[in-house]
């Protein structure tokens, strides 16, 4: 996989990715800041808070199925945790090598919800494009 370029607007690249898995809702990304750069290609801490903001297709909001995604490092891993901003109860996923999804109020290890393939589709496609490559 290439080095992540920074001059791409990762945040319509994000957006178009939950567009993908999400569908037929349109995402947009809310985050200050949300720049790649140089600390996502190397093996130095890194935490990213992003709102994934929800709308249908003729552009009314649909802040019940908005998504707050943190992506962050341990070790070398790339670890994401995605889950819904507005219904706290849900529970949320955490992506590393794998999907594991937590109860929200207490962390432990949960069965997946029936809407979750989906958030599981886009967090393994988000980890994937922000991923290290193999051969650093």
């Amino acid at each position: 996989m290439d080095v992540p370029d920074s001059s791409i607007d990762w945040s319509v690249l994000v957006a178009s990715i939950a567009d993908i898995c999400m569908k037929p809702w349109k995402h947009a990304v809310i985050c200050e800041n949300f720049k790649v750069h140089d600390n996502f290609n190397s093996h130095d801490p890194i935490e990213l808070n992003i709102r994934i903001e929800c709308r249908n297709l003729e552009g009314e909001r649909y802040p019940a199925n908005d998504l707050e995604l943190e992506i962050f490092r341990s070790g070398k891993e790339l670890n994401l945790m995605v889950g819904w901003c507005n219904k706290l109860d849900r529970p949320m996923l955490w992506q590393g090598q794998h999907s594991v999804w937590m109860d929200s109020n207490n962390g432990q290890r949960c069965e997946t919800p029936k809407d979750g393939v989906a958030l599981e589709a886009l967090a393994r496609r988000l980890r994937t494009l922000f991923e290290l490559p193999t051969e650093v």
